[in-house]
């Protein structure tokens, strides 16, 4: 596939190999994980632009944001590249704002992503860049390039050496996707780069698919994002969005609905409620949302529920150097996430174990 017949914006590239073949990503046997391509906007969104701008202009703008979203892919190339075209965000490191982080049979091979002057030359709001990365073993393995975290993809190509294999990944051992609601610790605010957040170690680790509905300050639990909620098949229910609620009336008017409402719609399905992780920086307020949370998931066990789960977000940051894992007394840094990830997994693992395929 010549890419300069396609775009004139791939002319000027730095992967100038000469045995790279390139593959359009949406097109077998690449699959999409977390996102889907939306024709109609030609681009990669989380959530259909329709209901999310029923909820507001900022969920919608930031559900075209590609976190949680990943392509995988079994090859025996000796490289991986990409071209693609993303939007101008530089809210973090280019790494994580822009970046696409490769793995090969779980093991992280580095990340591809723009540098500074391909930003300060964006123009129409988008910027293209292309890279490539030696895998870190030879021979055939599943590869897997997860999105960025904070920047919009429109396009994304796949390069490859000549000649080499090229097949579809196995499915993820639950195969229905968990859905993690939340603010922008969920969406991995702060992280250095891809795959570090909780949510991506987890998956890792157990070997799941997700859907990260997490929205930078926005995660509200409005009843268009609760009905959106409950309509989607999955595995199971991670809500993690008390952080964003603007008081703790707040939570107490929209925690219950949300709950009944997935409750109603998936009788059996797992549920997962956690509290905020920077307990310190504000310790009478998240400790009055954390009890308000824990006090509805032992309401709901009383009650007979046997899905249901709680995770204190007190504990989720250990016992030890405390004040490292943040960068900013909110956002999780890659410590912090890693903080989380440990003290989530064993009951992470209770729950995917209880879900429905």
């Amino acid at each position: 596939m010549d890419l300069r017949k396609i775009d004139s914006n791939f002319v000027n590239a730095t992967v100038s190999r000469d045995d790279v073949i390139w593959y359009d990503a949406k097109k077998t046997p690449f699959s999409l994980h977390g996102i889907y391509f939306d024709k109609s906007e030609e681009r990669f969104r989380r959530m259909p632009h329709d209901i999310a701008l029923q909820i507001n202009e900022y969920v919608d703008y930031l559900s075209a944001m590609t976190a949680g979203g990943r392509l995988r892919f079994i090859t025996d190339s000796p490289f991986v590249a990409i071209k693609c075209v993303l939007g101008p965000e530089t809210q973090s490191t280019s790494a994580a704002s822009s970046g696409f982080a490769v793995y090969k049979d779980q093991s992280f091979c580095g990340v591809i992503y723009p540098n500074r002057e391909q930003f300060n030359s964006a123009s129409d709001n988008k910027i293209i860049f292309d890279g490539l990365r030696m895998p870190c073993n030879k021979g055939l393995g599943t590869i897997e390039l997860d999105f960025p975290h904070h920047n919009g993809v429109y396009e994304l190509y796949i390069g490859l050496q000549q000649g080499s294999k090229i097949q579809a990944a196995n499915n993820y051992s639950y195969k229905k996707p968990v859905v993690f609601y939340g603010s922008s610790i969920t969406q991995g605010w702060s992280v250095s780069r891809t795959g570090n957040s909780y949510i991506d170690l987890l998956s890792k680790k157990l070997d799941f698919d997700y859907i990260n509905l997490g929205f930078a300050g926005r995660a509200k639990a409005e009843k268009e994002m609760v009905d959106y909620l409950a309509s989607l098949d999955v595995s199971a229910y991670v809500f993690d969005y008390d952080h964003n609620a603007p008081t703790i009336e707040h939570l107490q008017a929209t925690y219950p609905y949300l709950y009944n409402t997935i409750r109603k719609m998936h009788p059996k399905t797992p549920i997962l409620m956690l509290s905020q992780p920077n307990f310190d920086s504000n310790p009478a307020t998240a400790k009055n949302r954390r009890d308000y949370i824990r006090s509805i998931y032992i309401n709901a066990k009383k009650s007979g529920d046997k899905f249901v789960f709680f995770v204190d977000g007190e504990k989720l940051f250990g016992k030890h150097d405390r004040e490292s894992c943040t960068a900013d007394c909110v956002h999780p840094n890659d410590l912090g996430f890693y903080r989380m990830y440990q003290t989530i997994l064993p009951t992470m693992k209770k729950v995917i174990k209880r879900s429905v395929q």
